[in-house]
């Protein structure tokens, strides 16, 4: 009888290796893509190997969502065919070429980045567990970071694109405030929500990332000395997941970050968040409503979005300086992090948001983005960092929220998380076997 290989405990963050140590590990990395990603149903395109330039990110193995322009293939945005004519490389690929990191793949996306759950026509499939969700619309980059196929991915997030997969696969995703990266080169969905975001194992790794696609100093800032925990949020959640994320956040308090508790929730916001979500995303992909080649369901929920008016989307983004400055006021005060989880639900099975199942649940589609939407309209940075698992097994994620410009401080909060907890880099149960068995 042939023995069973021990699946490995965990996969390395990019920090932890140097030299030799990087170089297998971007050739692993390639031998993955093709492997374990293809049979994720995550890889859109797999590049020809290059060989690495120098950089501070020198070798760092990434994929880009097949929504960028990368100057070697049409990106499809998650459709049947390509979407877009060729485009000039987007300056998010173009920071990380000069920083030396490896573009080795495109990952696969839900179509036109509009369905929060992660499934959709390719069929992308959770590397903890087959029959749950992945999350979306950055499905495959959060796959590929998670099953140990890339050490980082570019996504996007425009109501939580970046979190939920996060929360859902169990990596590290950094939804940068708006306008900080640029968004040439990339496919609009709702212009006034859309950010870049960043996937990797670790928020050491965003921490190495986040100076060469920002511009700013690589020294990482003091953390705040305290946090505000959105009590609201928590009484609203699943039990198991405010549970799991206390937990969390009691490593945080046992570290010196003195936590308070706020009353509110930004309900205003969300709602806002939603109307413009829904409007901009009909009226930048109007053309697209009678195109019998995309998904029925998404053409009728981008035709729901010409019915709001030019007026109501005027009024929802006229309030939200006030209600950005209500938010910061009474939730983050002085603290200036806020937290929460980063999904108010365990991660739902494929069944449960599958418009096609008898067991469909459109309140479970729409909890999805509950907690995260509200961010993109208040312009806010936010991280989703893993807290540990459910009763099933499934990884849950952390959110944390913070004031402009403070993207460097949210990371140096996971970073101390992380010295102190392992839940991060732990390898997909469903994709364990396979890692393992690898030569």
């Amino acid at each position: 009888m042939t023995p069973v290989a021990a699946p490995i405990a965990r996969l390395p963050d990019w920090s932890s290796l140097s030299g030799l140590g990087r170089s297998a590990a971007l050739e692993q990395c390639r031998r993955r893509l093709a492997h374990v990603g293809r049979r994720l149903h995550a890889v859109e395109h797999i590049y020809p190997a290059e060989a690495p330039h120098e950089g501070p990110l020198s070798g760092l193995p990434y994929v880009a969502k097949d929504m960028f322009a990368t100057g070697r293939s049409r990106p499809s945005w998650g459709c049947s065919t390509p979407q877009a004519p060729s485009l000039p490389r987007a300056s998010v690929i173009d920071r990380l070429d000069r920083a030396g990191a490896s573009l080795i793949g495109i990952a696969t996306m839900t179509e036109l980045a509009y369905e929060p759950s992660g499934i959709g026509r390719r069929g992308a499939r959770n590397p903890w567990h087959f029959d749950y969700i992945p999350g979306g619309s950055s499905t495959g980059s959060a796959i590929l970071v998670a099953s140990g196929c890339c050490f980082a991915a570019l996504g996007s997030d425009t109501g939580g694109s970046v979190r939920m997969p996060a929360h859902c696969c169990g990596v590290t995703a950094l939804k940068p405030g708006y306008g900080r990266l640029p968004l040439d080169g990339a496919m609009a969905l709702a212009p006034s929500l859309d950010t870049v975001g960043i996937f990797a194992r670790s928020a050491s790794d965003l921490a190495l990332i986040w100076p060469e696609l920002s511009g700013e100093a690589s020294v990482l800032p003091e953390s705040s000395h305290g946090a505000a925990l959105m009590v609201d949020a928590f009484a609203d959640c699943d039990a198991e997941i405010a549970a799991v994320v206390r937990g969390a956040v009691g490593v945080l308090a046992a570290i010196g970050m003195t936590i308070v508790e706020r009353p509110g929730f930004p309900e205003g916001a969300d709602q806002h968040a939603l109307t413009v979500l829904k409007a901009e995303a009909a009226r930048e992909h109007r053309q697209r409503i009678d195109d019998p080649k995309i998904d029925a369901t998404l053409r009728k929920r981008l035709g729901k979005g010409l019915s709001i008016s030019d007026q109501e989307l005027s009024s929802a983004l006229a309030a939200r300086d006030t209600l950005r400055d209500q938010f910061i006021l009474s939730c983050l005060g002085e603290a200036g992090v806020a937290l929460l989880p980063a999904m108010p639900i365990r991660t739902p099975l494929v069944s449960e948001v599958d418009p096609a199942s008898s067991h469909f649940n459109p309140r479970t589609l729409y909890a999805l983005s509950r907690f995260t939407r509200f961010v993109n309209y208040l312009g806010l940075p936010a991280l989703a960092v893993p807290a540990g698992f459910d009763s099933g097994g499934m990884p849950v994620g952390l959110q944390l929220i913070g004031r402009p410009g403070s993207e460097a401080a949210l990371l140096r909060i996971a970073v101390r998380l992380q010295e102190r907890t392992d839940w991060h880099g732990r390898v997909p149960s469903a994709v364990a076997s396979e890692i393992a068995d690898e030569p």
